[in-house]
């Protein structure tokens, strides 16, 4: 190792200006054995640079080369691996971890200990050593085992002292008077031993000469330790002073510490007091509040609320630990047990005596108000009330079950007088309905009833509960009685509920219309009144929650109670659920008889006439989007949901039934049939629709039942069509169709716009058959003369040949030709008219629309024999006996004679 260490000083680091220190033989640890050296070196050059070398045999010859350098100030931590055993293993923590492992543990802790000598002597303990033996970290090593190790460097660099600046100068000023210094050097080295000499004897002289100034030295070193005992005596003594008032003034800090202790309990003790007597105390006003105020009074009203708030505010105090232990505290809340108990007894009872007192007083106005069809305003009873809800939120929160009570009190009381108040409402309200049929059927002599008689039976249609009775039948008679005056008549299929539009005119339905629409909108207001005072007064929310109206009534029971089932809800929300669920249960129990009359009401609706059901139907959609706007959830939402699927399938029922009366039509078999009574039955319904569904919200629902009815229509009218035994089958689909045809394009309905093309291709395929069909008749033996023509034509005959024929040559057509001279054509078609005028009807005028066709198609049917005369006879001379303008002027003069 020592020849290695000369051959890298030699080769690589001398170049270099650099000293090598410490060597030691390594290999990167987990790899394959490939050796090398790290070596420490200074440079000899000042600034003196330390650095870590690694070399490493060159792969070409056997001399080394400098692979990396570090500078030992970059170097952070040495890792020896392992302090107390022999582990050849370390590492090195530069920029990164080098991993080293060493031939042998001397010669890494050789290395490790140059390292730390130069960490200790150039970068002042910089580098630190981890898992190092102590012993290898001592500045000062043996020189015997320094040599041994790291072969004396390490004591040579210890004993190397550095020039400073004087020394310097003054070498180079005795080499400058020693010019000789250089060439002869041992006369220099002997003339410097000389001057050493010299010097050597004047410091022992001067060494020798200063023992007297020692001894003074020695003196006053002996005055000045007797000087530091005397100030040493002194000081003992004050110190013994300041402990006396130190214990002094220890005591004074511990008194004054309990005086401190004692104000801040005092302090506390006092805000606990004030905070009872501040927030426990109730006034002597308050009391007397309580105990005896006016219920009656709003002076007295106002003081009992503010007493209550106190009351509850003492009572909600949150006390702080111990207070429930105080005897006082005790007494106080006893106190206001008593208190809050006595309150609510008089509340409730006084509460109690309004409601009863309000409930009679309302029962004697009613008799004001059963000639009009108006319901009784309960804004008083409500306005005065009202100023006792902050009382009634206090009993709420303060004494439930009276709270819930007195709820189940007034809701007993409010549904009595409800009750009362729309029973006789709707009572009158079918009177007046009732009494609107009684005026239509006053106008006809097939329905006589006097108005005493038809009173007593809508009387009598109502029990107490309000449902139809047995006199329903004596209704049924009525209708029955206007259905079989009006079938006799006409059949008409949209006779609805049995009486047609000559029974009861429109402005009867306008005034149904009126009643009906008078009846909701009194309705409406009162049930949201009733809704917002329940709400107020008894301190619950009334939030809306999103539910669509027209789905609630599946929601419900069967009797219009509580929903089956409510959506799930967050925790938090649990109480507001709760009181919209107790809102909707007074309300159900408040009105309970609503719904059922409304049933009644538009039951009776629509046995007067079918048709109140597109009224009703139109104004109970329009209330229920009102109501559902103002708040989905409401009592009026949910019931007038309910009430408008039964009107709804009252409007399905009436179009059903118009259904089955067109199915079940009859026509006379000795008369012309004409328009046909469900058609012209379909024109008023749908004329009447146009009018009650403008602008409505449930226009869809008559879409569809248009497109039901004209679909029968077509169907039946066919049906009747070809039943027909009088009339040709092709004149009852051109009049019926083209009226359909007129009527849907006069009230221009989108839905049946379909419908409408196709009623005008019917009529006129129908025209057109029924003309082609008719003309056959007065020119008959020369059509079946042509058809043979056109047939021989067919058969493969050229047409020019068709003469030779023996049936069809020039004789037998100037045979047939003379039998229709012009006067013999206009007898024809006189007859003609006649016959068309007999078969078609008065109501759709379609006479001339019909001659005219007639004319156009005989002309057509002229030129096309005289087209097949030219063809098939060429050269023959034979013509018709009249000609187009012949056959103009007996058209023209057949339709002016008649």
């Amino acid at each position: 190792m020592t020849a290695i260490k000369h051959a890298l000083q030699r080769d690589i680091f001398t170049p270099n200006d650099e000293r090598l220190l410490s060597i030691v033989n390594v290999c990167k640890a987990g790899k394959k054995k490939k050796n090398c050296f790290l070596c420490a070196t200074v440079t000899t050059e000042r600034p003196v640079q330390v650095k870590v070398v690694k070399v490493k045999k060159s792969d070409k010859g056997d001399f080394y080369k400098r692979q990396m350098a570090w500078e030992l100030r970059d170097l952070a931590e040495v890792d020896a691996k392992d302090a107390s055993k022999e582990n050849p293993e370390f590492d090195l923590h530069f920029e990164k971890v080098y991993r080293w492992v060493a031939s042998s543990t001397a010669e890494k802790n050789s290395f490790i200990s140059c390292i730390w000598k130069l960490n200790q002597r150039y970068l002042r303990k910089k580098v630190e050593f981890v898992n190092v033996s102590s012993q290898l970290l001592e500045e000062s090593v043996p020189s015997g085992e320094s040599q041994s190790v790291a072969g004396g460097d390490e004591d040579a660099l210890d004993d190397y002292q550095e020039l400073n600046a004087r020394e310097e100068q003054d070498i180079e000023s005795m080499m400058e008077v020693c010019e000789y210094a250089i060439s002869n050097a041992e006369a220099f080295a002997e003339k410097l031993s000389r001057e050493l000499q010299v010097l050597d004897g004047a410091n022992i002289q001067s060494i020798m000469a200063s023992e007297k100034q020692v001894n003074i030295l020695m003196q006053l070193l002996d005055e000045a330790l007797a000087e530091v005992d005397t100030i040493e005596g002194k000081l003992s003594s004050y110190e013994e002073m300041l402990q006396s008032v130190k214990e002094q003034m220890d005591q004074i800090s511990q008194s004054n510490r309990l005086i401190q202790i004692s104000n801040t309990n005092n302090g506390k003790l006092l805000d606990e007091i004030q905070f009872l007597v501040n927030y426990m105390d109730l006034s002597k006003g308050h009391i007397r509040a309580l105990q005896d105020g006016d219920l009656s009074s709003p002076k007295g009203i106002e003081a009992c609320i503010n007493a209550s708030e106190a009351l509850l505010q003492c009572m909600n105090v949150a006390l702080r630990p111990g207070h429930d232990k105080l005897m006082a505290v005790k007494q106080q809340q006893h106190l206001f047990s008593e208190l809050r108990d006595t309150f609510a007894r008089r509340l409730t009872n006084h509460l109690n005596n309004v409601f009863v007192h309000q409930g009679h007083d309302q029962s004697s106005t009613l008799s004001q108000h059963t000639a009009e069809l108006t319901l009784p305003k309960h804004s008083p009873l409500h306005r005065d009330l009202l100023r006792y809800a902050k009382l009634m939120e206090w009993l709420k929160n303060t004494h439930r079950e009276k709270y819930e009570g007195l709820s189940r009190t007034y809701v007993d009381y409010m549904t009595r007088l409800y009750e009362r108040e729309i029973k006789d409402f709707f009572e009158v309200a079918k009177i007046k309905m009732a009494g609107t049929t009684k005026e239509a059927k006053g106008k006809f002599a097939t329905l006589p009833r006097k108005e005493s008689a038809l009173k007593q039976e809508t009387e009598s249609l109502h029990g107490s509960s309000g449902k139809l009775t047995g006199s329903t039948s004596s209704l049924n008679k009525l209708t029955v009685q206007g259905s079989n005056s009006r079938r006799s008549q006409s059949s008409s299929l949209l006779d609805m509920g049995n009486m047609s539009a000559s029974d009861l005119d429109v402005a009867d339905r306008t005034k149904f219309d009126k009643i009906f629409e008078q009846v909701l909108s009194e309705l409406e207001p009162l049930c949201l009144a009733e809704q917002d005072f329940i709400s107020k007064f008894f301190k619950l929310q009334q939030h809306p929650t999103i539910t669509p109206p027209l789905a609630q009534p599946e929601m419900e029971d069967s009797d219009g109670g509580v929903p089956s089932r409510m959506p799930p809800q967050a925790e938090h929300r649990h109480s507001m659920s709760s009181e919209k669920d107790m809102v909707r249960l007074m309300m159900n129990k408040i009105f309970q008889s609503i719904e059922t009359e409304l049933n009644s009401l538009i039951a009776l609706g629509d046995k007067i006439d079918s048709f109140h059901s597109l009224y009703m139907l139109v104004k109970m959609s329009h209330h229920v989007w009102t109501a559902e706007n103002v708040d989905p959830a409401s009592y009026l939402s949910t019931t007038l949901g309910n009430v408008l699927v039964i009107v709804k399938r009252n409007f399905d029922k009436c179009i059903s039934g118009q259904i089955k009366q067109m199915e079940e039509v009859k026509i006379s078999k000795k008369s012309k049939v004409g328009i046909l009574p469900f058609v012209t039955g379909f024109e008023e319904f749908a004329e009447l629709a146009e009018t009650i569904f403008r602008n409505a919200e449930r226009r869809g629902d008559l879409d569809k039942a248009y497109v039901k009815l004209i679909r029968a229509v077509f169907m039946n009218v066919e049906k009747v069509a070809n039943e027909s035994q009088k009339t040709p089958r092709d004149v009852v689909m051109m009049e019926n169709f083209h009226h359909i045809f007129s009527t849907l394009s006069r009230l221009k309905i989108s839905c049946l716009e379909a419908e409408r093309r196709e009623a005008k291709h019917k009529y006129t395929d129908h025209l057109q058959s029924y003309v082609i069909n008719s003309l056959g008749q007065p020119l008959e033996k020369l059509n079946h003369f042509f058809e043979g023509v056109e047939a021989r034509v067919a058969q493969g005959v050229r047409e020019e040949e068709v003469s030779y024929q023996l049936a069809f040559n020039k004789q037998e057509l100037r045979k047939v030709i003379k039998e229709y001279p012009g006067k013999e054509v206009k007898k024809g078609l006189d007859n003609l008219y006649k016959k068309v005028d007999k078969h078609l009807c008065e109501e759709e005028s379609l006479l001339q629309v019909v001659w005219h066709s007639m004319q156009d198609e005989f002309i057509r049917q002229y030129k096309h024999f005289e087209g097949l005369i030219g063809r098939c006879y060429p050269g023959s001379g034979i013509t018709m006996e009249f000609t187009i303008q012949d056959m103009l002027e007996y058209f023209s003069s057949i339709a002016q004679s008649h």
